[in-house]
């Protein structure tokens, strides 16, 4: 095949033009160089080796992570009249054979593999005899052990570039800081290949931050306005997202838990559920969500601290990838950060892993508590510069700050005074001037900072003591329980030689959600108000070609492409062929169906 890839984006796929960056990616894949390729989620980085794959006359083999993942990848590309195929213990004996004589007899340009089976000695060596043009890596931080979702058996994949050397090898990510970059491109092509990033930005996503303090009355108010709309609520336990989505669902709401601890064929149901429904809430554990290609994702909750900003950053990108407005929310508490800590000491033995680790963790508590704009701490974690984004929660109602200093100080000397092996709980017991059988058998109520701190009750305690270890004046020691222990820069407010600020603590009602900005940010812009119930209409017969197909239903059309159709209604199969994301095998197969429906509401 020679046809140019912008002839293949609006022939095959229905597009009129590349997003930006993509055609760049396009041509350098197309010449046989090496790339690991940085994209934000929802930038198209599928079209970017795909394209290439129909322009060669070769194999693309693309390695995925996941099995769901790789059928939806090979759903889509069919529903676009791709032949694509994938080989995975998912499909019976006889599927894995019909797609292997099919990719073997040439008849198929795109095959999807997980790592461990491309990388078995027969696999390698069947594959190896069909001489593919292109080697491609999803999801690639899990190569590295820097990289958020490290997975051992990816490691294997660095001995693609010695296995192929004919090959041109690709990698694609949304999440990879400097050292993760570096780390994937010795791995895979030992640095000869081009990295290129094209940025970290979301701007359609709004972002917002809020202690944990009552998470139900919280959550439901961060929901008030979304009845209608897809989301995902992250939980740290399998426990705390069965009793989430119990307790949405008894406020009306449809929510479906997921996480590792149920039958997989459970959690396939409920992934399908949530791919083909409306208006689901998925409940999940980060078992959920890596490679999940549903672009009208309206929310992303973080009801407990994600483990970095890496992680942040890759589950807050699952929302809006239709370019849309959506919202994210995380609530956070001392708690939660406890218990990453653990997690950490727990993890590995490496020193300098479980340095570094927490170091990650302490990015993300200062963006958590950052005063100014989250969208600037966020990008300039990857390295990016941006002024006020006027979409976040801080640029939407700036924190108040006031002189924290005293308190800070009465803090700091309960700390010390009890010798800094306690916890929060106990500290802000002496601070408050409580008769506990530990204050009491440890004679702490005779200490002069017992009852400092009567005047302020427990929660003002607890967002102070947030604050000073997020600011880095407190420390908390895992191999100790959990101590709160002084740090330098802690040692220099106790003594006076430095000031304390502290975001203005308002206790008399609960952290709010954060609002909305004024102005809708993204790529395209929401129907009128006279279009909403042609958009229904048109969902709801997407639906059900989804449910008749077994498929996702993004499969069938993107909600951007839905969007597109309402708002520019065409009435014959010429103008349908116009619209953005169809192109002439979804013509074929839904077009006419779909032109009813538009004449229907016109």
């Amino acid at each position: 095949m020679n046809q140019p890839a912008d002839k293949i984006l609006h022939d095959v796929f229905g597009y009129g033009a590349f997003r930006p960056g993509q055609e760049e990616i396009v041509d350098l894949l197309t010449s046989g160089k090496n790339a690991l390729v940085v994209m934000p989620t929802g930038a198209g980085k599928s079209l970017c080796y795909q394209i290439p794959a129909l322009l060669s006359d070769r194999l693309t083999i693309v390695v995925s992570p996941l099995v769901a993942l790789m059928d939806d990848q090979v759903a889509a590309l069919r529903a676009n009249g791709v032949a694509a195929a994938s080989v995975h213990s998912g499909l019976s004996r006889e599927e894995q054979i019909a797609n292997w004589r099919s990719v073997s007899a040439g008849d198929c340009r795109l095959l999807y593999l997980s790592p461990e089976r491309l990388m078995t000695s027969r696999m390698l060596d069947a594959v190896a005899k069909l001489d593919p043009a292109l080697l491609v890596v999803d999801e690639a931080h899990c190569i590295s052990k820097w990289g958020v979702s490290f997975r051992p058996e990816y490691e294997r994949l660095s001995g693609l570039r010695e296995r192929f050397p004919h090959a041109a090898i690709a990698a694609f990510t949304a999440t990879a800081d400097k050292a993760t970059r570096a780390d994937i491109a010795q791995k895979l092509f030992k640095t000869k290949g081009q990295i290129i990033v094209h940025g970290f930005d979301r701007p359609n996503l709004m972002l917002g931050v809020a202690p944990k303090e009552k998470w139900k009355a919280q959550l439901l108010e961060f929901l008030e306005n979304k009845r209608d709309d897809a989301g995902i609520v992250y939980c740290l336990s399998r426990k705390y997202t069965e009793e989430v989505a119990e307790f949405l669902t008894s406020e009306g709401f449809n929510a479906i838990a997921y996480h590792a601890g149920q039958d997989s064929q459970l959690r396939r149901t409920n992934q399908n559920r949530f791919m083909s429904e409306n208006a689901v809430i998925m409940v999940a554990t980060i078992a959920f969500g890596m490679g999940i290609d549903k672009p009208d994702i309206r929310y992303v909750c973080h009801l407990n601290l994600p483990a970095s900003m890496e992680a942040y950053y890759q589950e807050i990108g699952r929302a809006g990838r239709d370019g849309l407005p959506a919202q994210t929310l995380l609530l956070y508490g001392l708690a939660d950060l406890r218990l990453r800590r653990q997690f950490i000491e727990q993890d590995s033995e490496d020193q300098a892993h479980k340095l570094r680790e927490h170091k990650r963790l302490d990015a993300l508590l200062a963006y958590c508590d950052a005063p100014a704009c989250r969208r600037t701490a966020l990008l300039a974690y990857f390295d990016e510069e941006a002024g006020p984004c006027g979409n976040c929660d801080n640029c939407l109602n700036p924190p108040r700050m006031i002189d924290g200093t005293h308190e800070a100080q009465m803090l700091l000397a309960a700390i010390r005074d009890t010798g800094q092996m306690f916890g929060g709980a106990h500290i802000i017991d002496v601070l408050r001037g409580a008769s506990t059988e530990k204050i009491l058998a440890r004679r702490h109520d005779k200490l002069g900072t017992y009852g400092a701190g009567a005047a302020h009750p427990k929660p003002y305690w607890q967002a102070v003591i947030r604050q000073a270890v997020a600011g880095t004046y407190l420390a908390i020691n895992i191999e100790k329980y959990g101590a709160l222990q002084i740090t330098a820069r802690g040692r220099a407010v106790a003594s006076g030689e430095e000031g304390f600020a502290l975001r203005e603590i308002d206790l008399t009602k609960p952290a709010k959600a954060a609002k909305t900005a004024k102005k809708p940010k993204g790529e395209q812009q929401p129907v009128a108000e006279g279009d909403q119930d042609l958009l229904a209409a048109l969902k709801t017969l997407r639906l059900e070609f989804a449910r008749t197909r077994n498929v996702p239903a993004f499969v069938v059309f993107h909600d951007a492409t839905l969007l597109e159709m309402a708002r520019e209604r065409p009435a014959t199969l010429e103008q349908m062929a116009t619209i953005n994301g169809v192109g002439p095998a979804k013509l074929e197969n839904f077009g006419e169906a779909f032109l009813k429906a538009i004449a229907a509401q016109s």
